[in-house]
């Protein structure tokens, strides 16, 4: 028999650089839309919030795929797992660049969407082929390509739409997707499927698909054109069944896709929690400011152009990508629990402070800088925590819960943000009134407040977790 190699040796630098760049082509492909959605609202007659859609259907993709791709990963080997989601996102990005009009944008949106899967994908990659301590360096350096590549997204975008067309700002970082996939195809040691004794729970994932994609569009619809109260009862329950149907079949399944005890441990679904809030009060600052630089100069905006908006969005992508390294050494250092805290505080300073100042270009770029590190070295303690806290063989669907939390967190972010654009537009012109926009950073700051009473509260109950069990254990050994 021969001797098993060590992680250290299975897996060099070139893999990691390869999946890096693949992260960073998927982060530009995601972000294209942020500079540019002004102009696509202004050439397709798009209102706020379905502008927001088109930017949230990419998002509710990703929040059905990413807990199956995880499990799928974990089971069948993420290299064979990744490869294939970065056809479909291949095949979506094509469309996009290739499509004539809204709902054929819409289905390309929606294959790009997988992407989001990538993340766990790749994390269980790095799990698999590093010990521990180059594992977590490595998904420190994927996490930073992916919003790097956010970074490189938001500044070409406005010149390549305008000089030549939308539609470019989709092709040309699919190409460099498919290149990136055929050297992770390359150069990434194989990792054999783990032979299982039990099929996959495809009605697990099933379930837990439905009730995603029924809330995500529900949310969509809801802060969108609106729906009838009858209307939005009736999908509140389809949720709740859908959720409700997916325990019970998780609890009665000899394999479930999630196991529910992993859930119930109180670091997992506190750093769900949190997750979950930070992203939503970051979600509304990202839809807000951009569209705050594009409302023309003679009111209170800016007049902004694409290209000038990707430029004064660039700061906050570099402090978003920084943020991303930082969080996992601060997180080694101080803990998860210490970097949420200082980044909450951090975002509800700027987002109420950006409420009553916003009369200068500066004023806005600093505010996305500062909102968009908390919120990046706040998410990532959280993920990195979660992904050292559970078991090798659930690295890959815990990691891929908190990514789905906080991509709800996102779309739920914008849609609201958006929302409260459409509710204070002016009836002549469509434009969102100056209230509007302080009253959205406002609810942001609001959100983000509510991040350090989740601290709070969740700090309170591990606590008196930890005592409850120290007292049974200190019953026990005197019995």
């Amino acid at each position: 028999m021969s001797e098993a190699v060590p992680p250290s040796a299975r897996m060099g630098k070139s893999p990691i650089a390869a999946l890096g760049v693949l992260a960073l082509a998927l982060g530009a492909l995601q972000s294209v839309l942020d500079p540019a959605l002004p102009l696509l609202q202004r050439e397709l007659g798009l209102s706020p919030s379905e502008g927001a859609l088109v930017g949230n259907v990419l998002l509710v993709t990703g929040a059905v795929v990413a807990p199956v791709a995880g499990k799928l990963g974990d089971r069948y080997g993420g290299k064979r797992v990744l490869v294939r989601l970065m056809a479909a996102v291949s095949a979506g990005g094509l469309l996009a660049a290739l499509a004539p009009n809204l709902p054929v944008l819409l289905v390309g949106q929606v294959l790009q969407g997988v992407m989001v899967g990538a993340l766990p994908l790749s994390f269980i990659l790095a799990r698999k082929n590093l010990p521990a301590g180059r594992s977590q360096a490595a998904i420190g350096v994927v996490l930073a390509f992916f919003t790097g590549g956010g970074m490189v997204g938001t500044l070409f975008a406005g010149p390549v739409a305008e000089g030549l067309s939308w539609h470019w700002m989709f092709a040309l970082p699919t190409v460099v997707v498919i290149v990136a996939t055929l050297a992770v195809m390359r150069l990434m040691p194989h990792d054999p499927p783990v032979r299982a004794e039990s099929p996959i729970d495809w009605p697990g994932v099933l379930l837990l698909s439905g009730a995603l994609l029924t809330f995500m569009i529900g949310l969509v619809r809801v802060t969108g054109s609106g729906l009838s109260p009858l209307a939005v009862i009736a999908l509140t329950v389809a949720v709740a069944g859908l959720v409700t149907g997916w325990v019970v079949v998780e609890r009665r399944t000899a394999a479930p896709m999630v196991d529910l005890r992993m859930l119930a441990r109180p670091a997992m679904w506190h750093a769900c929690v949190l997750t979950l809030v930070v992203a939503t009060g970051f979600g509304m600052t990202a839809l807000l400011v951009p569209q705050m630089f594009a409302i023309p100069g003679d009111g209170y905006g800016f007049g902004a152009d694409t290209t000038d908006i990707g430029l004064l969005l660039l700061p906050g992508a570099v402090a978003g990508s920084l943020a991303d390294s930082v969080g996992g050494i601060a997180t080694r250092r101080f803990g998860p629990r210490v970097v949420v805290v200082v980044g909450s505080v951090v975002a509800v300073a700027t987002l109420f402070a950006l409420a009553s100042l916003h009369t200068a270009e500066w004023q806005l770029v600093l505010a996305k800088v500062l909102t968009a590190f908390a919120a990046g070295v706040g998410t990532t303690a959280l993920l990195a925590g979660a992904a050292t806290d559970v078991e090798a063989g659930d690295t890959g669907i815990a990691t891929s819960l908190l990514v789905v939390t906080r991509v709800i967190g996102m779309a739920v972010g914008a849609q609201v943000a958006a929302a409260i654009l459409d509710a204070g537009a002016d009836p002549v012109t469509g434009m969102p009134a100056e209230s509007s926009f302080v009253t959205g950073f406002t609810v942001a700051g609001l959100v983000a407040a509510v991040s350090l009473l989740a601290v709070r509260l969740t700090k309170s109950r591990t606590s008196k977790t930890r005592t409850s069990k120290t007292r049974t254990s200190e019953k026990g050994a005197t019995a």
